[in-house]
């Protein structure tokens, strides 16, 4: 591949990478205000594919699902996101063609996918939803047989397998929907939305050019990638906290719990990843015990995180790598700032949703970090 049809698959990943992050944040947004599931059916909403807009529109949608009255102040919130979700589905896809430009086998795999998942969802509007999972699984294996068997550097195959990431990723969100808010789907969509944000941002990182580490900022290769797995951890319990609607299950008691060090959790309880179906989990189905330990298992995990990113940044600064150290520093220090401000303030809207978007930032910073120090003269060829 030319030089110039690596720049635009760069181009193309940062833009991508960019959209995903106000798909995370929007989504933030649509969740913490309780509007996830506004639209009960999916992918349209109230059977249209905006919102009901008018009288008799609304009046319809009422009667066709009396279990869930229309909320339009909620309504447009979900809609709105999956359309951002589908536009980021379309630079992905692009994405996707553009790392395998001059490939025609792997070009006719990938449209064949996108034809796969489009008629799956119509086959699932329609009621058949067996051939629908069929052609869902189509279309996210297609661009991983792609992705496997491309002989290109690692940020093209990555761009590809990125398409079915994101084909998965709307699953997961119709899954949501029909699931009734299962924390497990929750926790999934969210842990799905960021780690496409993540790898479309490796990708635009990775196929820029950037001077090469020095024997020191490479050796910090194995701390940058345990601060990423720590983060990513930390993240995934953020999630399980907003899932299980436990982020004020302490009160606005910091650093104590409910007026104790440590009150009475139930581990076991808490963290059960799977419950029955059927069940509406709007608003949380667990005790207070089993909120309380996911609570403190995410004030744990934020003391973890601390420790860690800031022993990465600290090693970074001490390097030479000073913009970027003071970057990951700043993000954690307000990321941690933000999450006690969501207790004492009981999860004001804004504030909860600003804690999510700087955790994809934080996020963001480490990829930055470990791409720099992992640079070598053969990604780019």
């Amino acid at each position: 591949m030319s030089a110039a049809a690596v720049r635009t698959t760069g181009r193309i990943a940062a833009v991508a990478a960019l959209f995903a992050f106000v798909v995370i944040v929007f989504g933030a947004f649509v969740r913490l205000s309780n509007a996830g599931l506004s639209c009960p059916d999916w992918p349209t909403c109230y059977g249209k594919a905006t919102w009901p807009g008018h009288e008799h529109e609304i009046a319809r949608a009422n009667e066709a699902f009396p279990e869930r009255p229309f909320e339009d102040h909620k309504a447009w919130r979900e809609q709105i996101h999956r359309m951002l979700a589908g536009t980021l589905g379309l630079l992905v896809f692009s994405l996707a063609l553009s790392a395998v430009r001059g490939r025609r086998g792997a070009v006719l795999a990938l449209i064949a996918a996108a034809a796969a998942a489009a008629i799956g969802v119509l086959a699932y509007m329609r009621g058949a939803a067996v051939l629908s999972s069929l052609l869902s699984a189509a279309a996210i294996g297609l661009p991983l047989a792609v992705a496997m068997r491309m002989r290109a550097p690692a940020p093209m195959r990555v761009a590809v397998a990125v398409f079915a990431l994101i084909i998965f990723q709307a699953m997961l969100g119709m899954w949501t929907v029909t699931l009734l808010l299962k924390p497990i789907v929750v926790m999934g969509h969210l842990l799905g939305g960021l780690l496409t944000f993540a790898l479309l941002a490796w990708v635009a990182l990775s196929l820029r050019d950037g001077a090469p580490p020095t024997p020191m900022q490479q050796r910090m290769r194995p701390l940058v990638g345990l601060a990423l797995a720590v983060v990513a951890v930390q993240i995934a319990l953020g999630g399980w906290t907003s899932a299980n609607y436990a982020a004020l299950s302490c009160g606005i008691d910091f650093p104590k719990c409910a007026g104790h060090w440590w009150p009475w959790p139930d581990f076991r309880e808490g963290f059960v990843l799977w419950r029955g179906i059927g069940v509406n989990y709007e608003g949380g189905v667990l005790d207070a015990a089993a909120r309380i330990a996911i609570q403190l298992a995410h004030r744990i995990g934020a003391l973890v995180t601390f420790i860690v990113a800031a022993w990465v940044g600290i090693a970074a600064w001490q390097r030479g790598l000073r913009a970027l150290a003071v970057v990951v520093l700043v993000l954690l220090c307000a990321q941690v700032t933000l999450g006690i401000l969501n207790v004492k303030l009981l999860l004001p809207l804004s504030i909860a949703t600003a804690h999510n978007g700087v955790a994809a930032l934080l996020l963001l910073s480490l990829i930055a970090l470990l791409v720099r120090v992992s640079r070598s003269p053969q990604t780019r060829r």
